[in-house]
């Protein structure tokens, strides 16, 4: 049969102009621990609340004449023994006459400057003993682990009172803060050999071990670096519990002397007149209280962020 075999086809015309392609959009920044932890504190008033509560009490404890002028020992008169708010006077006085507001405002310097330097004693030493502990294992992790689990089962409050009862006459800041971070430090290394444990297994350890660096250049350099976002969650509660010790401490008569300006001391000088003038022990009692629950929160808001399920779940 006889005809034209060719085919018709047909081409669809060409357009001028740019074709569509489908394009992934990459984040210019991409995401992290710290970023997304950044991004959901932000979002939570309470982070702010607690961040302003702190930096005012750290203003209070490096600059306290930004907040009064009024000195809170020198200007101590007997005719004002328990006296109620003056001008100039907002909380009244003291039994000695001293004035509540200036001293709650100096108080702060010795409270925070003893919790912090004991939370830092308290964190290296944790830091080593846990790091140690949870990458080289072995006899090494049982003698560490062991040697921790005879400090945390020694109450820090006990041993520091029998530690400054021993050194009396060395009574100060540091003296201390050595007494309470030297026996703290335990749950620290627990936290922190934990989280080394589990970064240890990670692929970048390895690959850092077969590039050739050395065992302890690996856990300085890539280990510690990525277990450390749980130290900052225990270094931040461990602050608020290194001032609570304090307090706790000078309210006994154990911790620094009378004639040292704190809120332990206050409280402490304040309880025998609590009946006739309670308001020189309520006034320190709630910066203290105020000053801790602020820490507290502050780190239980960073424990959240730092977690991603925690995060998944609000």
């Amino acid at each position: 049969m006889s005809g034209d075999t060719s085919a018709t086809h047909y081409v669809a015309p060409i357009q001028d102009g740019t074709i569509a392609v489908d394009v992934v959009k990459i984040a210019e920044k991409p995401s992290n621990l710290w970023r997304d932890a950044w991004a959901d504190m932000r979002r939570r008033p309470m982070f702010w609340v607690s961040v302003v509560i702190v930096l005012i009490v750290l203003l209070m404890a490096v600059w306290p004449t930004l907040f009064t002028q009024t000195p809170p020992n020198s200007n101590c008169q007997l005719s004002d023994s328990n006296g109620g708010p003056t001008a100039g006077h907002p909380l009244g006085f003291t039994f000695q006459g001293c004035d509540i507001y200036a001293r709650t405002v100096w108080g702060a310097r010795t409270s925070v400057s003893v919790g912090i330097i004991a939370t830092l004693i308290g964190s290296v030493i944790g830091l080593i003993m846990g790091a140690l502990a949870g990458f080289y294992g072995g006899w090494l992790d049982g003698l560490l682990s062991r040697i921790g689990d005879i400090f945390f089962s020694i109450p820090y409050i006990l041993a520091a009172v029998v530690v400054m009862s021993v050194f009396a006459q060395f009574r100060n800041v540091f003296t201390l803060a050595l007494a309470i971070g030297g026996f703290a430090w335990a749950s620290t290394a627990r936290v922190v050999r934990a989280e080394v444990l589990r970064v240890r297994q990670a692929d970048f350890v390895m690959a850092s071990r077969a590039l050739g660096k050395s065992r302890f250049g690996t856990m300085i350099g890539h280990v510690i670096p990525n277990a450390i976002a749980p130290l900052l969650v225990v270094t931040t509660l461990s602050l608020a519990a290194a001032i609570v010790a304090e307090a706790t401490l000078s309210f006994l008569g154990v911790g620094l002397g009378s004639d040292t300006m704190s809120w332990g001391n206050d409280i402490s000088q304040a309880q025998q007149s609590l009946r006739v003038a309670p308001m020189a022990l309520i006034y320190p009692s709630i910066a203290l209280t105020v000053t801790v629950l602020a820490f507290i929160m502050l780190g239980e808001l960073v424990r959240d962020a730092l977690d991603p399920r925690a995060r998944a779940r609000r």
